[in-house]
Formats: structure tokens, sequence, C-alpha cells
């Protein structure tokens, strides 16, 4: 597969770990169908499920089919996503695509929400843990897109900012990641680039 004109790529696992977007955003569907055809697993939420943290919590066990028991708080669901099996994974990764994401614009919850589905994201995505050790699990790609309606995804990004976070908008599409400088700022700590 070409290498993406967007700034994500929801094929490998490589940061913006969440992206927001138009719905009919063709890059979304031609993204999607790849990771799919090589064994990913893409799951569906509704994002007028996610009012608040429990309710994340239970909107992605259930979409995901998270076995057993879980903590339904933020720290469960980061070790949650840090921990998919395979056959929740396809071998391959997660993507989880939030639909109507406009009813998220001005929650409460949504700084801590993007930071939760961050720091999961980015330990699944990469071979070294924030200490710089080898981890015992393989690569595991997650990503998780944002689908609009109507709202622009720029209009997100006040409510997204935060120290903790690299928040950029580029066209049609906001992309948040973690800022390394924060969480990794021992270099080697931080993935090597590819």
């Amino acid at each position: 597969m070409m290498r993406s004109k967007v700034p994500f790529d929801i094929t490998r696992p490589v940061a913006p770990w969440v992206v927001f977007g138009p719905r009919g955003a063709a890059e979304f569907t031609e993204q999607a169908a790849a990771f799919s055809a090589t064994g990913g697993r893409v799951y569906e939420v509704d994002a007028r499920d996610l009012v608040d943290g429990a309710a994340v919590c239970d909107a992605l066990a259930r979409a995901v089919g998270y076995p057993g028991s879980f903590g339904w708080n933020w720290d469960a669901l980061v070790d949650r996503l840090d921990d998919l099996g395979d056959a929740l994974t396809g071998g391959v990764g997660i993507v989880v695509v939030v639909r109507g994401a406009d009813a998220l614009l001005g929650a409460d919850h949504l700084r801590v929400f993007m930071t939760m589905l961050c720091l999961g994201a980015d330990r699944a995505n990469n071979e070294v843990d924030p200490d710089g050790n080898l981890r015992d699990e393989p690569v595991v790609i997650e990503h998780f897109v944002f689908l609009l309606d109507e709202v622009r995804a720029e209009d997100f990004a006040a409510g997204i900012e935060h120290p903790d976070l690299d928040v950029g908008a580029e066209g049609d599409f906001l992309t948040v990641t973690l800022d390394l400088d924060v969480w990794r700022p021992d270099p080697a700590g931080r993935p090597k680039a590819s």
C-alpha cells in the first residue's frame, strides 16, 4: 500500500492514534477496507453511547467483545486496550469507528477520553514500554476514528487540547496522539521511526 497523503494511516502501527473527520471521507473507507483485508478487525460504536466514562467503558466492551471481567474505569480501559488477544484483533489489530461523533462536542470527559485512547493505543502499537524495554506482547495495530456528520473536525481541537496530547488539524481531519516529550522524555523509551 502506498504511503497515505493524509496525516494518518490506520493500517499501520504509527501515530496518530485518534482521528476525527467527515463521515464520507474516502480516506477512512479505503484504509478500513485495506486493514480488514489483512485480517484486522473494524468495530463500530455510536457516539450517543459514550456520554461519560462508565458509558465509554461499557460501549467499547460491548462493541469489541471484551471477555470476562473489566474494571469499568479509565485505567482499566487503558489496560484492556493494551491487552487485546488474537480473537479480538485477528492477530493484526483493531480500528474502532465512532459514528455520529458530533454528539461528543463539548463533552466534559472528552480530554480524558482522548488521553486514555491514546495511552492504550500507544502501548499496543509500540514494541517498547515507556521505560524503553522491549515488551513481551506483540505489536497490535490500534486506532480510533471519529466520524462527524455536520461538525468540522477542527471544532473539537479546543475541547481536546491538553499538555499531554499533540492535537493537529490538517484539511478535514483532526489528529490526536500522545505528546512524547511528556510521556516518553527519554529517547530510549520512544518507538523507532518507521
